[in-house]
């Protein structure tokens, strides 16, 4: 069971923190709470978790020598090989429990990337570790771009968005090119647990945390987690947005366990998506077009698509999982 909130508060109050303060991460962003979630989790279940954190804002932020965040093993990892180190660190650790020279079954390994790390550069290796089946949570802190270097467009920036590497002038409307749907690319390994989360929804993260760490496998949270300084938003938003997001079927929460997919909130009504765009700074030169409200309607009917294939996803699966043994 997850730990209700009197057991976390307790676990609070009486533990260490594994992510601790003092970090250097801009005021209002969401990256930590993603990282403080994902260890509070493990540690109040019980677990012994180690971390591995590929290059980008959370690595710069927490770790610059002399100074550490981290109160667990930590390893800071190259923006692309994350999933490569966390899944060597893991064999090491079952073949030492094999010759019985651990007998410590609590560790669990978690690596955290951001959308660089994980839609890009890092896919490679991420895809490998799934492939050969390591026992890891993956938590990926989306916030749709290379924010650490100055807000460039990266796999996970979204149709419309401006960024540093698009093109210049007033008839360019940000990015043109569609999100890389991640979730499906990692559900396309077959054995494995996916899912999305937000920081508006905490206990439905904690929730999933659970499942991904209790999964015999690979499992992989991806966390719409909003960089206030280039999403153009106040520093207190993060999370307000995060839960419009949802709410506008722009990131549904769902979940893929071994072939079976399950959407975790379905909200009794929905917002149109031109709400979520309109309070993000970042759409303003898409929002100055005169062929704006067009654009806007061609995204409404890509997230009502996606919503209703998602729904049918969870129909046509439900109670069928996958084979995993040959």
């Amino acid at each position: 069971m997850v730990p209700n909130i009197r057991d976390l508060v307790d676990y609070v109050e009486n533990n260490d923190w594994a992510f601790a303060q003092g970090h250097r991460l801009c005021p209002g962003c969401n990256a930590p709470m993603v990282a403080n979630w994902a260890t509070l989790a493990a540690k109040s279940l019980g677990y012994e978790p180690v971390v591995g954190v590929a290059t980008g804002c959370l690595e710069v932020s927490t770790s610059i020598f002399p100074y550490t965040s981290w109160n667990v093993p930590y390893i800071h990892n190259a923006f692309e090989n994350v999933a490569a180190t966390i899944s060597g660190v893991e064999s090491a650790y079952r073949s030492l429990r094999n010759r019985k020279k651990i007998d410590n079954d609590k560790i669990k390994f978690i690596a955290i990337g951001g959308d660089g790390g994980t839609y890009d550069i890092g896919l490679q290796s991420l895809s490998g570790a799934i492939e050969r089946g390591h026992d890891f949570v993956y938590i990926l802190y989306d916030n749709e771009g290379y924010m650490n270097t100055g807000n460039q467009r990266s796999g996970s920036t979204p149709p419309g968005a401006d960024s540093t590497t698009e093109p210049l002038g007033k008839a360019s409307s940000g990015k043109l090119q569609l999100k890389k749907s991640i979730v499906d690319i990692i559900a396309g390994h077959e054995g494995v647990y996916a899912a999305t989360a937000v920081t508006s929804e905490p206990w439905d993260f904690m929730k999933k945390m659970q499942e991904a760490l209790e999964f015999p496998g690979p499992a992989f949270i991806a966390v719409l987690a909003p960089c206030v300084r280039f999403w153009r938003i106040p520093d207190d938003s993060g999370v307000e947005v995060t839960k419009l997001a949802v709410e506008t079927k722009y990131w549904p929460l769902w979940q893929y366990n071994m072939g079976v997919y399950k959407v975790t909130k379905k909200p009794k009504t929905f917002k149109p998506v031109k709400e979520y765009i309109t309070k993000l700074g970042r759409y303003n030169k898409l929002m100055k077009r005169p062929d704006a409200n067009e654009i806007i309607e061609e995204l409404q009917n890509y997230v009502n698509a996606k919503w209703d294939r998602l729904l049918e996803l969870e129909e046509i699966t439900k109670d069928k999982p996958i084979r995993t043994k040959i």
